[in-house]
């Protein structure tokens, strides 16, 4: 990773948080992290004025020839879905792309990146506002609707601007480990992973009682991973009917009770994976999986890989 350059384009009508998560993650100097950073550059997307949200003004120091040095870009979004990005950029991040250039993009930026024809055949997320535009618009793209963030590798799509975090942290934990990336976490106040998806966030009505005692059974579930949950048992201590909080859940979280509760005995087993040598067994008992086979195949259903190879890539090691 050693003098990795990150770009981000700069466009008029330029979406500030997305631009400014891609400033915070890359562009500060982190001395006490003990690794190569990287270095970073603004890169205007067009001639003319930056503006961006708020009233503010953006000076980028660099236009698009800056992109031919660039290991990884990233697109902060987008200022119009229904409007076609210049043919100049799109030909710069196709040739950035070709020389083997990793492209990025955070909420509405994806549109940026479908235009270019690199997403063809590949999978993509963008925030849940957009999702079925994208999709119509590009339908050789495989649109994630519910992904926080997709990696395809050489191209990563993001949803909503705070997923962008998430994507953008994920970056770091492939370049430098899962160590520094839970060291950056920590200084931005986040969480190192999130788990689950965008159908948390879509808007729908819920009585505020009911959101409130379902809020608290959320949180005792994730401290008690290891207990036997079922939806009668979580229907009790919410005290509420099963089918009722069958609903909620669906409401809420776009998933079943049980299928809920997999998905956070997945993010606990991940920390441990991450933080710790315990025996695969002994990880399967303390998040409530009850055998290693059966921690073993849901740990796979959610993550896409094995535990032993989550460990390998993400497992903090001593210095």
């Amino acid at each position: 990773m050693k003098d990795h350059l990150v770009a981000a384009l700069a466009y008029d009508g330029l979406c500030t948080f997305e631009f400014g998560c891609v400033v915070e993650m890359f562009s500060l100097a982190r001395p006490e992290l003990g690794v190569d950073w990287y270095r970073f550059a603004v890169c205007a997307a067009e001639r003319g004025p930056v503006r961006a949200a708020g009233g503010i003004q953006v000076v980028a120091p660099h236009g698009l020839a800056m992109l031919s040095k660039a290991d990884t870009i990233v697109v902060p979004g987008w200022r119009d879905a229904d409007e076609a990005p210049p043919e100049a950029l799109l030909r710069a991040l196709r040739r950035a792309h070709a020389r083997g250039a990793r492209l990025a993009s955070i909420c509405s930026g994806v549109f940026v990146l479908a235009a270019t024809g690199l997403l063809d055949g590949k999978a993509a997320t963008t925030h849940w506002r957009y999702a079925d535009k994208l999709r119509e618009r590009h339908p050789a793209i495989d649109v994630r609707t519910n992904a926080l963030y997709v990696d395809e590798g050489d191209i990563l799509t993001s949803a909503g601007s705070a997923a962008g975090l998430d994507m953008l942290l994920h970056l770091v934990r492939r370049d430098h480990g899962a160590k520094i990336a839970n060291q950056v976490a920590q200084r931005l106040v986040i969480a190192p992973h999130r788990v689950g998806d965008q159908a948390q966030f879509v808007p729908r009505p819920m009585p505020v009682d009911e959101a409130a005692r379902l809020s608290r059974l959320m949180d005792w579930v994730r401290a008690h991973p290891a207990q036997p949950h079922t939806p009668a048992s979580m229907a009790k201590r919410a005290a509420m009917s099963v089918r009722t909080l069958q609903r909620q859940f669906q409401e809420t979280a776009g998933l079943t009770p049980l299928e809920w509760v997999t998905r956070e005995r997945v993010a606990a087993a991940r920390e441990l994976l991450e933080s710790s040598r315990r025996p695969m067994a002994d990880i399967a008992e303390r998040t409530g999986f009850g055998s290693e086979e059966s921690f073993r195949r849901h740990f796979r259903l959610v993550t896409g890989v094995s535990p032993v190879t989550y460990r390998r890539q993400f497992a903090v090691r001593a210095a």
